[in-house]
């Protein structure tokens, strides 16, 4: 597994929002933008899922997902396998979540599932010579 370090972590929880990458398994891409996103750990990264159809559908048959968030010309791109929770204490924790999130926003919202990617590669997206470079 691959750790975020702490600015990682700080530039993922400023950042409203990133882009979920998921295929098929016979490799048809689909990257979506997604706001409800939680740190669980240096190595576990946290998404709900409100409205996946695609991306739902992907993960099922190819439990593989990237996350890419930036800043300016910082940014990394994090790799990794996926469980999807639709049960549990960190699934009712993420529905009451997303539900005072939809309350606040004025816009009825209900989580479908939590996914939860744990980290195995981290790579830099900032633009010039380390582009794509692996950092963990």
């Amino acid at each position: 597994m691959a750790k975020m370090t702490e600015r990682m972590i700080e530039l993922f929880k400023k950042v409203p929002n990133a882009i979920l990458a998921t295929s098929t398994v016979d490799g048809t891409p689909n990257a979506v933008p997604v706001g409800a996103k939680k740190i669980i750990d240096s190595e576990t990264i946290l998404i709900s899922d409100q409205f996946f159809k695609k991306t739902l559908a992907n993960l099922k048959v190819n439990p593989k997902m990237a996350i890419t968030f930036w800043e300016g010309r910082e940014g990394y791109q994090l790799k990794g396998s996926v469980v999807i929770e639709t049960t549990g204490q960190r699934y009712e924790d993420t529905a009451k979540w997303i539900e005072e999130l939809g309350n606040k926003a004025g816009f009825p919202l209900k989580s479908k599932g939590a996914v939860i990617l744990k980290i195995e590669e981290i790579y830099s997206v900032a633009p010039g010579p380390g582009a794509g470079k692996k950092l963990a």
